[in-house]
């Protein structure tokens, strides 16, 4: 997806989901996977989590709570994101919100995908990561501020620093996926094909 906004600098509200080994199956239910749309599957991110059988929501889930209302990160603990390989469970984060997800750890495809839809994965050392997913815990809502630029994270007290693969970077920074990221080299690319075709030995 090209024209996504790009992410620099944001902040807002945070909220935790102090689990470990979430499943992309929890974050977005299969049964909710027959639409190939980005649109309207926050409604039911963490549906088995968050609501009843009957559709009632459950009071005692952090995404019932008002104060997930506006949250832009998400908090969670260690591997988040595993299970299968759906690309829905970005696109349920991202459509219900959230612009990033700190983590102590993520399962490699999810990062992955979630860098190429424009969700920022920020994964934390231990010690850091337990600190954090702590003051969120213990504030719900607590501001975290984000830096893409300068690859830091500040919360009301602290701030911790983190690494996203380079090219990734460039690409959020940008607000392009890796065919946005081509199209915009296409003047390049031209004058390169020109120069070789111009340089090029004759058959």
């Amino acid at each position: 997806m090209s024209g996504r906004a790009p992410i620099t600098r944001f902040e807002g509200p945070a909220i935790a989901l102090a689990r470990d080994n979430v499943d992309t199956d929890q974050i977005i239910p299969a049964r909710f996977l027959k639409t190939t749309s980005r649109t309207g599957l926050g409604a039911h991110l963490f549906a088995d989590w968050r609501f009843e059988a009957t559709g009632q929501p459950k009071a005692e889930f952090v995404l019932n709570a008002p104060s997930a209302a506006r949250a832009v990160v998400l908090v969670a603990g260690w591997n988040f994101g595993c299970g299968s390989s759906r690309e829905h469970a970005p696109w349920a984060l991202i459509d219900f919100g959230f612009r990033a997800v700190v983590a102590a750890s993520f399962a490699d495809i999810f990062k992955q995908n979630a860098l190429k839809n424009g969700l920022l994965p920020i994964q934390l050392p231990d010690v850091v990561h337990r600190l954090v997913l702590a003051r969120v815990a213990a504030q719900p809502g607590a501001v975290i501020a984000v830096d893409l630029v300068d690859q830091v994270i500040t919360l009301p007290d602290g701030v911790a620093t983190f690494t996203i693969d380079p090219f990734a970077r460039e690409c959020l920074l940008a607000g392009v996926d890796e065919i946005g990221y081509v199209l915009r080299q296409e003047e390049a690319i031209a004058r390169f094909e020109a120069g070789r075709g111009a340089s090029a030995p004759r058959p």
